[in-house]
């Protein structure tokens, strides 16, 4: 990938003033720098790798899923759970459609899957990076000011100082270019009082940004700034949560950043074997110690435990398959799913789980990885996956008698993959005990029995989560209740705007991380010039 930073350079004297300083090169701060610059500021954005949005660059897989094409705002914002209700200002002015309206516009069409997934139709992130840099330089995709750019700039923390007013209105038209590259050193942060004497009387005054410093000594003056940073997921790609500290001596509190959106790594070898292999809607229900755990079906980041249900082994089969068990003799399966006595059915998770040579992926794995890790400080976890969902006890129990009739001279290890995935056949049947070379007619009805149970609760069990470093997302950052969602200002530092990973949202995956950042950052850009102004 050619590095855009390298073309069309020159360089700055130290006078030049910038109307908004973006501080992280990533989709939010992408975002927020194009549409900044589309209103006519003078804008330079501040990335502190070599070349712009390398998370972006791995996200999905290499291929990006750019949002979720719920366009509900309720529903979409259902998903972030107790974060939600502070977005909805937010989300009311730029939302699921004016993203994709954004991407469009330039031609780069998109592609719905499974779960709502918006991927561009070229499969790769590439397409979405090509986007947003062209927003930020080509005037002719909308933006009147070219962003400047400026690679290799590490920011450390800010000036700041207190003042009784605000700055006068932002204005700037020059045509800006891509710029040398520039290492940004040490950022002094100074806190004057927060009260000034003045003829005995006492005033509260204003802390503002006033810059960041160069390795040669250069500061970067701004008017305003926008903070991009992210969180503390893939630290090789940049983040590393440089910001929390530097919000943090600005007055912000910050919730501690913590590893969401897991992989998890199990300890039954036969997952490995597995490796690669994916089930698209299989349904997943925790348990601990016996008792059926509750798993919020949006996959809340860094949130609750869970509700745990009866004791051990009391979860009963008649409350969870339609049509009497007793009828068909499955109250003679026994463990972890079915037990003896009754208890009320509670929610479980349905989505796409991989296989990997480490444990499980996968957007629903994922999505319930931080309730897991909680749940294994009190004791065992066991993850049962239901192969398939769409049969009850009662059906699944037709369906292989009808199997074993129609295909009684066949063998079963051919035979059975009429109802599961071939890659499964031999864990199944030595879990069944069952050989290679039996003939369906000559499975037994406790196989049969037994087969029911493995495809209605296939046990998996977690040793733990595969660490930070391969994290998705981090949950953390800035309490909301600090941040207008009106224009992502903040509620401490009247000319800082912060966006996209910085705050602290629980959210899950299917491309709402993404849509929070085309969000986010499309407001504070939309934002910045009359509000840190005072208008």
């Amino acid at each position: 990938m050619k590095n855009p930073t390298r073309a069309a350079r020159f360089h700055l004297t130290k006078e030049t003033t910038y109307d908004l300083a973006v501080i992280g090169g990533g989709p939010a701060g992408m975002m927020a720098a194009g549409r900044a610059a589309e209103r006519g500021l003078k804008v330079i954005l501040l990335e502190k790798n070599s070349a712009l949005g390398k998370k972006l660059l791995i996200s999905g897989g290499g291929r990006c899923n750019v949002t979720n094409a719920e366009f509900d705002n309720r529903a979409l914002l259902a998903k972030f759970k107790e974060s939600g209700k502070f977005l909805f200002s937010a989300f009311a002015q730029h939302s699921v459609k004016e993203s994709l309206d954004f991407f469009h516009a330039t031609g780069m069409k998109t592609k719905v899957e499974e779960g709502q997934r918006v991927f561009p139709l070229s499969d790769k992130a590439q397409s979405v990076w090509d986007v947003l840099l062209a927003h930020m330089k080509d005037a002719k995709h909308g933006g009147s000011n070219p962003v400047i750019i400026r690679d290799n700039a590490e920011v450390v923390g800010f000036e700041s100082k207190v003042v009784e007013g605000m700055d006068s209105r932002l204005r700037g038209n020059d045509n800006i270019e891509i710029v040398d590259s520039a290492r940004l050193e040490e950022v002094v942060s100074s806190t004057p009082k927060n009260e000034e004497e003045n003829g005995g009387v006492k005033r509260v005054g204003h802390k503002i940004i006033t810059g960041v410093r160069l390795l040669n000594g250069e500061v970067i003056r701004a008017r305003s700034f926008i903070l991009a940073t992210g969180g503390k997921s893939h630290p090789e790609t940049g983040s590393t949560g440089d910001g929390f500290a530097w919000l943090a001596k600005l007055g912000h509190t910050i919730a501690p950043p913590m590893a969401a959106l897991v992989p998890i790594v199990v300890s039954d070898p036969w997952v490995k074997a597995l490796s690669g292999v994916s089930l698209k809607n299989a349904k997943i229900t925790l348990f601990q110690n016996g008792g059926k755990i509750e798993v919020s079906g949006a996959g809340k980041v860094g949130g609750g435990v869970g509700k745990k249900v009866g004791s051990a082994g009391k979860i009963s089969e008649g409350k969870l398959g339609a049509g009497g068990v007793g009828k068909i003799g499955l109250e003679k399966i026994s463990g972890a799913v079915i037990g003896k006595s009754g208890a009320e059915k509670i929610g479980v998770t349905r989505g796409k789980v991989l296989f990997t040579h480490f444990g499980l992926s996968g957007p629903a794995i994922l999505n319930m990885s931080s309730e897991v890790n909680e749940l294994m400080k009190y004791g065992d976890v066991i993850i049962s996956i239901d192969l398939l969902p769409e049969h009850d006890y009662s059906m699944l129990n037709e369906s292989l008698q009808k199997l074993f009739t129609a295909q009684s001279n066949k063998k079963f290890k051919n035979a059975v993959t009429e109802l599961i995935p071939a890659a499964f056949v031999p864990v199944v049947m030595e879990k069944a005990g069952i050989e290679s070379d039996t003939f369906c007619h000559s499975v037994t009805r406790e196989q049969r029995l037994a087969l029911i149970k493995i495809f209605k609760g296939l046990e998996i069990h977690p040793t733990g989560l595969l660490g930070a470093d391969k994290a998705i997302i981090t949950s953390g950052g800035v309490v909301l209740p600090e941040v207008d969602f009106r224009t992502m200002q903040s509620r401490k530092v009247p000319n800082l705007f912060l966006v996209g990973d910085i705050l602290n949202i629980d959210r899950p995956s299917g491309g709402y991380s993404l849509q929070l950042c085309w969000t986010t950052g499309w407001v504070a850009g939309n934002s910045v010039s009359s509000v840190s102004a005072g208008k």
